[in-house]
């Protein structure tokens, strides 16, 4: 029955289409159109009923080998509203801002403020799945031209992020770079309701940690400032980290005192602190000019306060070199 109602549909919907029904397939086109020519006659002699039970197990017995009769008509488009998808959009941002609005009068995150100012210690990013693979990004100098290639994906049992490639220090045959090889991992910037500009707040700790595991190699740990200034989008705060190589993880503990700053790749001679409130993300670049495969392995990016480490800024500044901070 179900089967002999998928008939009867068809023949409707055929009905409905304004070609001819052989247009359709042009094998099954004089076929669709006996079922056709079958169904629209009035059952009146036994002869033709008996021929009517013959169609419909020829149908049963070959319903594996031809087309469902389920087609929709070329004139009929399927109901898009795209007003109601700008509604649903639009509801959707408003329902975020509004969390956003009532876990801000909560407390920092929508925690408690007295939690949140006992907190010691708190893992920022962690890879356990793919969608934690979707908050980075991974970039080389295939940007502009070179050939490092690098990539990002799970590690063993999905419990860490493995980064890996190639380093091609060769610079770009095209007049203009003399210098190329470097592969660099990136936090995406968080993003709230109507897409606004997230930030990290880690005035509470003053120290990065990190649990690693690479091949040796040195690597570069940025830290970019949340700023709409367009002047400002090449600044950053940096310090090394450099992995010991073996099979061992080892923990990594940076002092955010020690990050320095710099501009488009270079050192800057006036010193800022790096403002904790207002963190966009974290980075990791490999430009020790040694061509070849790399790796490095991260299970988790946290930050903590570390008791120990009383030291605020580990850099000097001179009224040379930046007046405001002696006047």
């Amino acid at each position: 029955m179900a089967l002999f109602h998928k008939v009867l549909r068809g023949t409707y919907i055929l009905r409905k289409c304004s070609k001819p029904t052989s247009a359709l397939h042009p094998l099954l086109g004089i076929r669709f159109a006996d079922y056709s020519s079958s169904l629209q006659k009035p059952v009146a002699s036994p002869g033709k009923a008996s021929s009517q039970r013959k169609t419909e197990g020829g149908l049963q017995g070959h319903h594996q080998k031809e087309v469902a009769l389920d087609i929709t008509c070329p004139e009929e488009k399927p109901d898009v509203s795209f007003d109601k998808a700008i509604r649903d959009e639009a509801m959707d941002h408003f329902r975020r801002l509004k969390d956003e609005i009532v876990n801000h009068w909560k407390g920092p995150e929508g925690r408690p403020l007295q939690e949140a100012l006992l907190e010691q210690a708190k893992v920022v990013w962690q890879f356990r799945g793919k969608e934690d693979l979707d908050k980075w990004r991974v970039t080389s100098d295939k940007t502009i031209g070179g050939r490092s290639e690098v990539f990002l994906k799970m590690g063993k049992n999905n419990q860490s992020a493995l980064l890996y490639g190639t380093l091609s220090s060769e610079a770009p045959q095209d007049g203009e770079s003399a210098r190329s090889g470097y592969c660099a991992m990136i936090s995406r910037i968080p993003r709230g309701a109507f897409e606004r500009k997230l930030s990290y707040d880690w005035s509470q700790f003053n120290t990065l940690y990190l649990r690693v595991r690479g091949d040796g190699r040195p690597w570069m740990v940025n830290i970019k400032e949340d700023t709409d200034f367009l002047q400002r989008t090449n600044q950053m705060y940096s310090y090394f980290m450099f992995t010991r190589g073996g099979p061992y993880w080892q923990e990594v503990k940076i002092p955010f005192s020690k990050f320095f700053f710099s501009n488009r790749g270079r050192i800057r001679d006036v010193q800022h602190e790096l403002l904790l409130d207002k963190i966009s993300s974290i980075g990791f670049t490999l430009a020790d000019k040694v061509d070849g495969p790399f790796f490095l392995e991260i299970d988790f990016i946290g930050v903590f306060t570390d008791p120990a480490h009383t030291e605020e800024f580990a850099y000097e500044n001179s009224p040379e070199l930046n007046p405001r901070l002696f006047k």
